[in-house]
């Protein structure tokens, strides 16, 4: 069947009342849910990056190389790099809560509570000794940079700290450290012997840094505890 001849005259779309436009069509349910599922294995990908190359090394080019997908499938899922970089961000986070916080409010409030914070700590900074931890490089790549991804980042470590700092409050509330106890120089003690541990483990590489850590915390437990 031969095709009908081209007209160079355009044909404007029928309306469906006067004065409006044609409704758009919403994306399908299935359709939603692949691009999500679609978003997360870019930001999973992108997580696992940022351990190697820091979060200021990720852009939109060097996640589409490793998804294999166009750059532009890549942004339409994000925007910019920069909410590519707080993504990332608030990923780590939700994950850093799922294996430190979370688990540790099934403990008794005051030191159980307290040092199961801190075991939970330790035991995922051990595992990113190798890989890095992002609070920290971080930390590194934007403490002078001002904007939305040094905001993102500062307020995940201050919400942590906040959450550390209240298990101390409540362990001294319990009456297990010393009423005259301050609570913020305990906190700050425990928050430094994490980076100390990062420093000595992952840059230094000398031996024995988890064991030091681990007398450190209770030293300041001895510290401050209650008579």
């Amino acid at each position: 069947m031969a095709l009908a001849p081209y007209s160079a005259k355009r044909v404007r779309p029928a309306a469906t009342t006067a004065g409006t436009r044609a409704p758009v069509r919403k994306p399908s349910g299935r359709a939603l849910q692949k691009g999500q599922q679609t978003k997360q294995a870019i930001i999973d990908a992108a997580l696992g990056l940022a351990t190697q190359i820091g979060v200021e090394g990720l852009s939109i080019g060097a996640l589409a190389e490793v998804m294999s997908m166009s750059k532009s499938g890549v942004f339409a899922h994000f925007g910019s790099r920069e909410e590519l970089q707080i993504s990332v961000i608030r990923e780590y986070h939700e994950r850093f809560e799922q294996d430190v916080f979370y688990p540790a409010l099934r403990e008794p409030r005051g030191l159980p509570r307290l040092r199961a914070l801190f075991a939970n700590w330790m035991t995922r900074t051990s595992t990113e000794i190798d890989s890095g931890c992002i609070y920290i490089s971080g930390a590194i790549e934007f403490d002078d940079r001002p904007g939305p991804v040094r905001d993102a980042l500062a307020m995940s470590v201050q919400t942590w700290l906040a959450a550390m700092n209240r298990a101390v409050v409540l362990a001294k509330q319990c009456g297990h450290l010393q009423t005259d106890a301050d609570e913020n120089q305990i906190a700050f003690e425990i928050h430094a012997l994490i980076l100390g541990l990062h420093y000595e483990a992952r840059f230094l590489k000398n031996p024995g840094s988890i064991e030091r850590a681990n007398r450190g915390f209770d030293n300041v437990l001895a510290r401050f505890g209650a008579l």
